[in-house]
């Protein structure tokens, strides 16, 4: 028997130990089953889970929890990554603390305390995630630096470099001098900043007069080479081939003509900076113009700076501003907002500079990958990211693959000090493969860490090895992800597949929303407004967080997260236990409706509880009441609209399901029609025992997926013989039970018992006080004879003496109703209540509304307070507006009933 309270803190902790302990999740891929895989992004090693973590992990759960109940045989692919910048950065910052740096202890060092890191802190993501109930295959966890992925990764290397798609080279980059390394353009973080547009004058070289460029980086003309102007400009036929005096440095530049400069935007002149700006190298290439560097790798401006050598930027754009006020060079400054890009990981401004780096060729990889969606071989939800992912594709540029740090799969790459020979190899080579020199040096450098995760639907099933794993369960079926790495691995893993597979690497992607608090506001730790998942699940339990984030997550929608939110869950927790305590101590006759059919294994049994529900009582096949067939009608049709919700990826829909059918018509109606059968001894009680405990088995299995410890608990206790829920191979509810009819029937029966009920509430007729009810129907419809078998339940539910139902019954004087489709209910309040009192009571309350409605309405009329006040207060505001007003209504055609 279930505790009397429920404590989920002990329910979590047991079903965790009894799932890992049966290796409950683990896939066979010897299995006759249908397949379904799904793999984990897999989170940083060094992470920790957060609410935006729980949210794409559990509808990963749920998804695969569910298919397993629909008897697939479910990977869920476990592992980690080893977050090369990430990681790297955060054992520097504890080496710095000890005194010591990645120099300091040389390569191989540095990587021992790299891999004790990663061992030290694979366990606390590990166990959050089994906190929160995620049913991995943990049999099978990879880890993005384990010797397979390695292999997998240097074979992939090896291919696109004998496709010649790989290439070695100095250009722009974008470099992170705090990470002290270069990174990809989908690695940047663009962020709006106020800054200044200052306008400087160029004079000319013999001084007749000069050109005025507008830049927001003036300590980069240090290392300017040429203006340029637009050919359409035109000031340009006369300025082509000007030579310019550069500010500061007395150095000559010439004016060039370039179709990338924008006449209309600041002067229209443009200073070209091939060294430190993107579209400067693009313009200085076309042009043979040599770059000039001026700012170093740490972001400090070097010695062909002059004077202002040694200074970091900030430093550098205050001294060269003051210069050039002092030698007359600055003409204006305006105040400009723009762009600036930041390293995603550490949050260090990006600077474009000229380095040596791999890059990966992508126009031929993309061109597949993004065929397959736009044929539909791979489709998003929401739709729109399809549409991102195809812009992104058919604007893709080349991947800068090659990282300056040390934590991740080294470049496969040798160079001969003999013969400079380029060695990529499958193998460590001992000598040159051109002059067998034994004096051969590997890159410094590693690979991007997105190089070995785009790899992740097949690497961590064997490839290149053609293993078994990588027969049944690839391509995997769904990608769950955020809509904020769709370029660095969605779009790569399409990619991949298709190059080295053959095939798609899944056929749907779901991208979830962004996790906002409720002020709309991204969670940050900044913002301090990040709550800490265990803390949550700790104070509420698992499931009360999982539902709450399923329930406040709209498809293509961010969720609004709040706390207080999570009390929700709970509240519904404690109605499903309280609920299935009741059910639990009903008496079944000694049926055992969930044992598994004869010569089947519990596990893989296809148990269908409502076809045995008549045949398992003996004698009993005949008590069964129209309740009992009701309730098992709606379990079965719920369960069909749960399914389709879940297909289309509307989580919060199938919640909303579940929860209604179980609150509102499993226990709100079914369980109180039929307390009386459960009082009674002989075999309607049974059978009503029986039915109850049905329903209940598949409310478990819906709800499951969403709340798997809880359901997990009462399943458990519904039968010695019921196997685990988790590992349950749930063929569905035969056919032929449903009852759209008597569902129709038992509607219009609701209808009436809630229309009595808030007529008395309205009226405030006391709870135990029977009044009469007139039932009027539509002439014709047949209607007296379909609510025939309700009678005695509308009475008993309504608290109704007398109760007349017939074809168009008129509605005797002073009586409250209310009207439905096809029928009207009239209850008479003669002798009920005091209509006289009653009409100046509601007449009153009508008039403050009307004062209240009418205030108000002024004020949210008044632009400047919808213009001024802070938007929860003007919302409030409309609340008040529309509650008042509907309270004003109803009112009012209560009084019409008073007449």
């Amino acid at each position: 028997m279930l505790e009397k309270v429920y404590n989920p803190a002990e329910i979590d902790g047991k079903w965790s130990a009894a799932w890992q302990r049966e290796s409950i999740f683990d896939a066979d891929a010897s299995s006759p089953r249908p397949p379904y895989s799904i793999v984990l992004p897999p989170p940083n090693v060094t992470g920790q889970l957060t609410v935006g973590h729980a949210l794409g992990t559990t509808v990963q759960d749920i998804l695969v929890r569910w298919k397993r109940l629909k008897g697939y045989n479910v990977l869920w692919l476990s592992g980690s990554d080893h977050a090369g910048i990430a990681t790297q950065n955060v054992v520097e910052r504890y080496l710095e603390k000890e005194g010591l740096s990645r120099e300091s202890l040389g390569r191989e060092k540095f990587l021992e305390e790299c891999w004790k890191w990663k061992d030290k802190y694979h366990d606390r993501i590990v166990a959050q995630l089994g906190r929160l109930g995620a049913s991995l295959d943990w049999s099978r966890e990879v880890f993005t630096l384990d010797p397979g992925v390695s292999r997998a990764v240097r074979e992939v290397f090896v291919r696109l470099y004998e496709k010649k798609l790989l290439y070695r080279g100095s250009y722009i980059v974008n470099w992170c001098p705090s990470c002290a390394t270069a990174i990809s353009d989908e690695e940047v973080e663009f962020r709006e900043e106020n800054s200044k547009l200052y306008h400087v004058a160029y004079p000319f070289a013999d001084g007749s007069g000069e050109v005025v460029v507008g830049t927001t980086r003036p300590e980069t003309m240090l290392g300017d080479v040429a203006v340029a102007m637009s050919p359409s400009d035109d000031r340009a036929p006369a300025m082509e081939g000007v030579e310019l005096i550069l500010p500061l440095t007395g150095r000559t530049i010439p004016v060039i003509l370039d179709d990338a400069v924008d006449p209309s935007f600041g002067t229209g002149c443009l200073k070209v900076t091939p060294a430190h700006d993107a579209t400067d190298f693009g313009i200085g290439l076309r042009h043979g113009l040599e770059p000039f560097i001026v700012i170093d790798r740490a972001g400090r401006m070097n010695e062909n700076a002059g004077e202002f050598a040694g200074m970091g930027l900030a430093e550098a754009r205050e001294a060269v501003l003051g210069r050039l006020a002092e030698g007359g060079y600055l003409r204006k400054t305006e105040d400009y907002l723009h762009s600036v890009g930041h390293h995603d990981r550490c949050g260090h401004v990006v600077e474009p500079a000229i380095s040596r780096q791999w890059f990966l060729r992508m126009e031929s990889l993309a061109a597949p990958a993004l065929e397959a969606v736009k044929s539909g071989e791979v489709s998003f939800f929401p739709e729109r990211w399809g549409n991102i992912y195809i812009d992104w594709m058919e604007n893709i540029r080349d991947w800068c693959v090659s990282r300056q740090i040390w934590w991740g799969h080294r470049i496969p790459v040798w160079y001969c000090a003999e013969c400079g020979t380029e060695i990529v190899s499958r193998e460590d080579p001992t000598l040159c493969s051109r002059c067998a020199s034994p004096d051969i040096v590997q890159d410094e450098d590693v690979l991007d860490t997105w190089f070995s995760s785009w790899l992740w639907t097949f690497s961590p099933l064997g490839w290149p090895d053609e293993t078994k794993d990588l027969k049944v369960f690839h391509p995997t079926d769904v990608l769950v992800t955020g809509g904020d790495i769709i370029f660095f691995w969605v779009a790569r893993m399409v990619m991949a597949s298709i190059e080295f597979m053959g095939e798609r690497p899944f056929s749907r992607v779901y991208i979830t929303g962004i996790v906002r608090d409720s002020k709309g506001r991204k969670m940050s730790k900044s913002l301090g407004n990040s709550p800490d998942p265990i803390d949550i699940m700790d104070r509420s339990g698992a499931d009360a967080f999982r539902f709450t984030l399923m329930m406040l997550s709209p498809p293509g929608q961010d969720l609004m997260f709040d706390e207080e939110k999570v009390e929700n869950g709970r509240h519904f927790a404690n109605k499903v236990w309280n609920a299935a305590r009741f059910v639990l101590g009903q008496e079944t006759g000694g049926a055992d409706i969930f044992a598994p059919a004869p010569g089947r294994e519990a596990k893989e049994s296809p148990e269908r509880l409502f076809a045995s529900v008549y045949g398992r009582v003996p004698g009993c096949e005949s008590v069964f009441g129209w309740e009992d067939r009701w309730i098992v009608s709606r379990a079965v049709t719920r369960m069909a609209q749960y399914d389709n919700s879940l297909e289309g990826f509307r989580f919060d829909e199938a919640v909303r399901t579940v929860y209604d059918f179980f609150w509102h018509e499993f226990c709100d109606w079914y369980l109180e029609l039929s307390k009386p059968a459960f009082r009674e001894t002989g075999p309607r009680g049974a059978g009503a025992a029986v039915t109850s405990r049905a329903v209940l088995g598949l409310s478990m299995i819906m709800l499951h997926p969403v709340m798997p410890f809880i359901s997990e608990e009462i399943w458990s206790m519904l039968s010695p013989n019921a196997p685990l829920l988790a590992g349950y191979s749930w063929g569905g509810p035969p056919e032929g039970l449903d009852d759209p009819k008597l569902d129709g029937d038992v509607d219009m029966f609701r209808e009436i018992v809630t229309s009595i009920r808030n007529l008395r509430q309205s009226f405030n007729i006391p709870h135990q006080r029977g009044v009469e009810a007139i039932i009027s129907c539509e002439r014709g419809r047949s209607i007296p004879e379909k609510l025939s078998p309700f009678r005695a339940q509308i009475s008993s539910l309504a608290k109704v003496d007398r109760l007349v139902i017939g074809d168009d019954e008129p509605k005797p004087g002073g009586s409250a109703a209310a009207g439905h489709s096809m029928i009207d209910i009239y209850v008479p309040l003669g002798g009920i209540v005091d209509i006289e009192a009653e009409r100046k009571r509601l007449s009153k309350d009508r008039d403050k509304l009307a004062v209240e409605v009418e205030k108000i309405g002024r004020r949210l009329a008044d632009e400047g307070f919808t213009g001024r006040a802070p938007a929860d207060v003007v919302e409030r505001e409309r609340a008040r507006f529309d509650e008042m007003s509907d309270r004003k209504t109803r009112i009012e055609r209560i009084l019409e009933d008073l007449v």
